[in-house]
C-alpha cells in the first residue's frame, strides 16, 4: 500500500510539474490546451508582436489583434504548427519569408485584414499548405513567383480585393489547385497564359468584376472544370466553343446579371453534363442550338426579353409555373404570356431525340 500511495504522490507531482511548465508557455491572456494536438488560442488580447509559444504547438489563434507588419521569421520556431490563424489583424504588409519554418502548416487564414503588400518569398516553405485565405483584403496584383512555393494548395480564397487582371503566370507552382475564387474583385481582363498553371481547377469563381469579354484563349487551358461562376460582369455575348475543354465535366454554370446578349451558335458545342444554368436578369431573346437540354435539373431563365418561337420549344415542359418571369417579350402577340403556356410553341417539333430526353426534368 506505501508502494502504491508514493507512486500516485509521484505521479501527481509530475501532473502538476507538466501543468506549470505549460502555463508557463502560455502567452501572457492566452488559454493553452494540452495534448497531442496543442492549442494555443490568443483571440483578441491586444497583441502587437508574434508570441513565444512551446515547440510543439499545433493551432496558434491570433484573430482580431494588431499585426501592421508580419516580420520575416515571425514563426520560425514554431516548426510543428499546422493551423495559424490570423483574420481581423489590422495586417498591411507580409515580409519576405514572414512564414519560413512552417513547413507542415496546412491552413493559413489571413481574411478580414488590410493587406496591400505581399512581399516576394513571403510563402516560402509552405509546401504543405492546402487552405490559403486572403478574401476581403486589398490585394491588387499577383506577381509571377508569389505562389510558386504552394505546390500542395489545393483551396485560394481571393475574394474582395483589389485584382484589376489575371497576368501570365500568375499561378505558377500551384498546379494541385481545385477551388479557386475571386468573386468581387476589379478584374477586367484574363492574359492567355494566366491559367495555365491551374488546369485542374474544378470550382473557378470570377462574379462581381470587370470582365466585358469572355476569354476563350484562357479558360480553354482549363480543363475539368464543374463550376463556373461570370454572374454580375458585363459581358456581352458567349462565344464560340466556350466551354468545349472542360464541357464533359462543367455541371454548374452561372452567368445571370450580365447584361448578356448572345450566346454565339456553337457557344456550347462539348458541354454534355449541365445540370444547373443560371442567366436570368440578362437581355437574351434566345438559346443557341447547341444548348445542352440533356442532362439539366434546374434552369434559371427569368427577367430576360424572351423571342416565343419553336427555337424555345425545348423549355416548355422543363419550365413549372414559376414566378411568372419567364415570360415571351416578342413577337406582339406572345408579349407577357408565359413560356410554359404559349400557344406559340404547343405546335413546335421538338429539334431531336436528344433534347426530348432532356424534357424529363
Amino acid at each position: 500500500q506505501v508502494s502504491i500511495w508514493l507512486l500516485l504522490r509521484l505521479v501527481g507531482r509530475i501532473l502538476l510539474f507538466n501543468s506549470i511548465i505549460n502555463r508557463a508557455a502560455c502567452p501572457q491572456n492566452c488559454h493553452c490546451h494540452g495534448g497531442d494536438l496543442h492549442h494555443v488560442i490568443c483571440d483578441n488580447v491586444g497583441l502587437r508582436r508574434i508570441p513565444k509559444v512551446a515547440e510543439q504547438t499545433r493551432l496558434l489563434n491570433l484573430q482580431r489583434n494588431n499585426f501592421p507588419v508580419l516580420p520575416t521569421n515571425g514563426f520560425k520556431e514554431m516548426k510543428n504548427l499546422v493551423s495559424l490563424h490570423l483574420q481581423h489583424s489590422h495586417i498591411k504588409e507580409i515580409s519576405s519569408g514572414a512564414f519560413r519554418g512552417l513547413k507542415q502548416l496546412v491552413y493559413l487564414y489571413l481574411s478580414n485584414n488590410d493587406i496591400t503588400t505581399i512581399k516576394m518569398g513571403a510563402f516560402d516553405d509552405l509546401t504543405e499548405l492546402t487552405y490559403l485565405y486572403l478574401d476581403h483584403n486589398k490585394i491588387s496584383d499577383l506577381p509571377k513567383g508569389l505562389l510558386s512555393p504552394l505546390i500542395n494548395l489545393f483551396i485560394l480564397q481571393l475574394g474582395n480585393n483589389k485584382l484589376r487582371e489575371l497576368r501570365s503566370g500568375a499561378f505558377h507552382g500551384t498546379k494541385n489547385l481545385r477551388w479557386l475564387y475571386l468573386s468581387n474583385n476589379s478584374i477586367s481582363s484574363i492574359q492567355p497564359g494566366a491559367l495555365e498553371d491551374v488546369e485542374n481547377l474544378a470550382i473557378f469563381h470570377l462574379d462581381k468584376n470587370q470582365l466585358s469579354t469572355y476569354s476563350v484563349a484562357a479558360m480553354s487551358k482549363l480543363r475539368v472544370v464543374e463550376d463556373l461562376k461570370l454572374s454580375n460582369n458585363p459581358i456581352k455575348s458567349i462565344p464560340d466553343l466556350a466551354f468545349q475543354s472542360f464541357g464533359r465535366y462543367l455541371e454548374t454554370l452561372s452567368l445571370d446579371n450580365m447584361g448578356l446578349e448572345k450566346f454565339s451558335d456553337k457557344a456550347f458545342i462539348g458541354t454534355t453534363a449541365l445540370k444547373n444554368v443560371h442567366i436570368e436578369h440578362n437581355k437574351i431573346s434566345s438559346l443557341p442550338r447547341s444548348f445542352p437540354f440533356t442532362r439539366l435539373e434546374t434552369l434559371s431563365l427569368s427577367n430576360n426579353p424572351w423571342h416565343c418561337s419553336c427555337q424555345l420549344a425545348p423549355l416548355r415542359s422543363m419550365l413549372g409555373r414559376g414566378d411568372g418571369n419567364d415570360v415571351c417579350a416578342s413577337p406582339p402577340q406572345t408579349r407577357g404570356q408565359q413560356i410554359r403556356d404559349t400557344a406559340a410553341l404547343r405546335g413546335c417539333k421538338l429539334p431531336s431525340k436528344r433534347s426530348k430526353k432532356g424534357n424529363r426534368h
